[in-house]
């Protein structure tokens, strides 16, 4: 019997159902998250659906988590989505269920559940739970297919990223003919608030570049506090260094109220997961996170970023 079918057999046992993302949820954690519950509610109408996690108010339109008590999850299916490592799961009274499901696209460095369905030649995990329902023939509303495309879109960065496929725009082409306004989910995506629009503007104006082409902004409290935005509110201006020609990779320093700092890592080719793991961090090639303790290790991190940006164009 494949995954996919494992998967539905075990919606199919349980009356309970909870499913997680990871924290600092993004389009594709609630668009996985959301399209999911959706799925179950409308093909299963009898099964009990809850997604828990914190919310996201500029993210509400794609799905909203509720808080449960601790009953819930006992003899409860457990579904965690777009979540490689464990300590991310947003709630952890995940492994409190009954049976425990993974599903994701990011390398498998942390391998839980009783199910594990990683692929991570998919795009998104919103783009393996519309592979689910395509191999299992399960009921596509309207409504999931809003989500899904939300959670692909976003992961894709517009279709713009490497890890968008043939696969891909067959799962959106799927999508789509439920009739969906993607043209207004993508401007909802590609919508900024004022006070980022003026971060973007301080970024470009504050970036540094290395010898190499490597770039970094660093963001410290005080700076966020001057636009009103707190780490969550950096999230819009992560691809920005990228779309200058020239820059091969980059990252943004955002300091956190202990004085540590949260990495996003991104690339055009350069592979940076590896340095993302030396920083307690990982994910993909091309889009990583990290952390570092306090501001004394830019320096260090800048240093082997440039490296890395060097050793690429050696080698072309």
């Amino acid at each position: 019997m494949d995954i996919y079918k494992q998967i539905v057999n075990k919606i199919k046992e349980f009356d309970t159902i909870i499913i997680h993302r990871h924290q600092r949820p993004d389009p594709d954690a609630f668009g996985s998250q959301g399209g999911l519950a959706t799925i179950i509610r409308d093909n299963f109408e009898n099964k009990t659906v809850y997604e828990v996690g914190h919310n996201t108010p500029g993210l509400s339109w794609i799905t909203e988590n509720v808080e449960i008590s601790d009953d819930e999850f006992e003899n409860a299916l457990i579904i965690v989505t777009d979540t490689a490592n464990r300590p991310r799961v947003d709630d952890d009274r995940y492994n409190q269920g009954k049976f425990l499901i993974k599903i994701d696209h990011h390398p498998d460095d942390d391998h839980y559940g009783d199910i594990s369905l990683v692929d991570t030649n998919a795009s998104s995990s919103s783009e393996i739970i519309t592979n689910l329902v395509i191999q299992t023939g399960l009921k596509l509303s309207k409504r999931a297919a809003e989500q899904l495309y939300a959670g692909i879109v976003g992961d894709t960065g517009r279709f713009m990223y490497d890890a968008t496929t043939a696969n891909t725009m067959r799962c959106v082409a799927v999508l789509m003919e439920t009739h969906i306004d993607s043209a207004s989910i993508n401007r909802k995506l590609d919508d900024i608030s004022l006070p980022v629009a003026r971060l973007s503007a301080y970024v470009y104006e504050n970036m540094k570049v290395t010898a190499n082409d490597a770039a970094y902004i660093v963001l410290t409290n005080e700076i966020l506090d001057q636009f009103d935005l707190g780490d969550a509110g950096t999230a819009a201006i992560v691809p920005l260094m990228g779309k200058i020609s020239t820059v091969l990779c980059w990252t943004v320093f955002v300091e956190q109220k202990d004085g540590s700092y949260r990495l996003r890592i991104r690339s055009k080719a350069p592979i940076i997961n590896e340095l993302a793991k030396k920083y307690d961090g990982g994910g993909h090639p091309l889009a990583s996170g990290a952390k570092i303790d306090d501001s004394q290790q830019i320096p260090e991190f800048v240093a082997e970023l440039d490296e890395i940006a060097k050793n690429y164009k050696r080698g072309n």
